[in-house]
């Protein structure tokens, strides 16, 4: 097997997260204002405005809590998910097929996100920390806090919603990107160079998006519930929270934080691609000489 696409995938994929995670934070803030249970009147009225409270409340940090396991996150999920994404398109279709990618994109998501779940649940709940709730914990102790209080589930909370949502993610970028590039090669409309990767993961980006914000918005607020003795459960599971939202709040509850995720989508994607496509061809350029 192949291990440039492990390595690769991963350093691209801790570049690009670090780049755009603190309009990641600004979209898990507002979507869960508003849910079940949260009677506080909405402190966010978008995503600018979140910018600005988190900033003037908290500080310049609070843009970045969570993002030691975010990078685990990344440095793990991101590393297997390129590494079988690439395995399977080779063997299924070489590139050529939009539907043999999207299968290879969906295997490969719901695999990696299934195995790295346990950092996004603390990803999470650190980034829904507001002010002087946040602590200082190292990794590890905060992911035995989680074990010791929620139990090995605690860790895997949320991880069905995390899999269809990685599974449609990576399906539909991974898939359009890849389509998208062999297509403008084939037909000579460009050129295999930075230009091509920019167009194809910006494209790649809101589609994306538009596929997986309604999936998001769940993962978010079933990740984000505490289940412990005495306490009720919000949500009984993914289905159960998006029948919830929908009749609490509207359909459009589904789109909550669509901006921030694609302008966190698309910038991270332009980041990934662009920074994966030259770590491949610096490698090529090395193995030659």
């Amino acid at each position: 097997m192949n291990w440039q696409p492990f390595l690769f995938g991963g350093l691209a994929s801790v570049t690009a997260e670090f780049g755009t995670f603190p309009i990641d934070l600004t979209k898990t803030r507002l979507q869960i204002q508003g849910q079940v249970g949260d009677v506080a009147q909405a402190r966010y009225r978008g995503m600018i405005h979140a910018f600005q409270v988190i900033l003037r409340e908290e500080s310049v940090g609070a843009l970045y809590n969570g993002i030691a396991p975010a990078l685990l996150r990344q440095a793990s999920y991101g590393t297997i998910k390129i590494g079988i994404y690439h395995g399977l398109k080779s063997r299924i279709s070489q590139g050529d097929s939009l539907l043999g990618n999207m299968v290879s994109g969906m295997v490969a998501g719901t695999c990696a996100s299934c195995i790295a779940n346990p950092t996004d649940v603390l990803k999470v709940r650190m980034q829904a920390q507001r002010g002087g709730a946040v602590q200082s914990k190292s990794l590890f102790a905060s992911f035995a806090e989680i074990y010791h209080q929620e139990g090995i589930r605690g860790l895997w909370r949320g991880v069905g919603p995390t899999a269809q949502r990685a599974a449609v993610v990576a399906g539909v970028e991974l898939a359009v990107y890849d389509w998208i590039k062999v297509q403008f090669i084939r037909k000579q409309w460009m050129k295999d160079d930075i230009k091509l990767h920019f167009l194809s993961s910006f494209i790649a980006g809101f589609a994306g998006a538009v596929a997986s914000n309604p999936i998001d918005v769940v993962k978010t607020r079933m990740m984000n519930q505490k289940v412990v003795a005495g306490n009720d459960q919000l949500y009984k599971s993914s289905v159960d929270c998006a029948v919830r939202t929908v009749k609490s709040e509207g359909f459009m509850a589904l789109y909550k934080g669509f901006v921030p995720l694609y302008l966190r989508l698309g910038p991270w994607n332009i980041i990934f691609f662009i920074t994966y496509e030259q770590l491949k061809n610096a490698h090529a350029s090395y193995a030659e000489k």
